[in-house]
Order: C-alpha cells, then structure tokens, then sequence
C-alpha cells in the first residue's frame, strides 16, 4: 500500500466518526437523531476497516523473492498475536467469571458468615483462568 492510500483511509476513518456526530450537534439532540448518527458511524466506520483489510491482504503476488522472508515474519506475527489473545481473552473471561462469583459470594457472606472461605475458593479460581492464560502467552512467546 502506498503512502497516499494510507493517508486517504486514515481521513476516511477520522471523517467516518466526526461527520456523523457533527451532523448530531448540529441539529435538534433527540434519540431518533442520536441513533442515526450512531448507525451511519458504525456503518461508514466498519465500511472503511473492511475496505482497508481488503487492501492490505490483497498484496502483491508478482513478488515471489520475498516469499520466505515474509513467511517467518508472519509466523512471528501470528505468534505474538496469539499470546495477546490467550492473554486477552483468558482475563476478559476471568473478569466475567469473578464479577458473577464476587457477587454471589457477598450475598451468601452477608446472609451467612460461615460462608466465606468456601466462596473465596470460587473467586479464587476463577482469578486462575486469568493466570493460566498468561502462562501459555509465555509458552507461545518462549517458542518465538
């Protein structure tokens, strides 16, 4: 991609978020308005990052020189993109876990206090999935 291609996806994002919402200030603030300009961001937003995805993976096929080379950069790529998600979604599914234990557990603590240690074990082990997720981030960045 060149430099000029990439500055006009660049602009079309920026303008893709502050036309809609300009058109929102500008005018009478209500919630019909509000969700059309929601609506055209999101549309125009996601219609620029799917045509700028498509640019990006549509590369030259001509060039088969370079082909080893960026054959191990991708697999490094892929590698560090793997650790970001086993790291990413193993907290965002441990945040979810501990929030409906944390709460269960306060409501059992506050009707019986003898129910403490039983339910800092399941808050306990649902901060575990966070960490064996990190774990295997570690795995995968120490195979890179």
């Amino acid at each position: 991609m060149s430099l000029t291609v990439k500055l006009l996806l660049v602009a079309a994002l920026v303008l893709s978020i502050i036309i809609p919402f300009g058109y929102y200030l500008i005018g009478e603030k209500n919630k019909k308005r509000y969700k059309r300009a929601v609506g055209t961001n999101a549309f125009f937003y996601f219609g620029t990052f799917v045509i700028a995805s498509i640019m990006m993976f549509g590369g030259n096929t001509a060039v088969a020189a370079d082909t080893a080379a960026a054959a191990t950069s991708n697999a490094t790529g892929f590698g560090y993109l793997a650790a970001a998600l086993s790291t990413g979604l193993s907290c965002v599914g441990g945040g979810i876990a501990v929030a409906s234990a944390a709460s269960a557990a306060l409501g059992a603590i506050s009707e019986d206090s003898s129910a403490l240690g039983k339910s800092l074990i399941f808050v306990g082990l649902a901060e575990g999935v966070c960490l064996y997720g990190l774990i295997i981030s570690f795995m995968i960045l120490g195979k890179l």
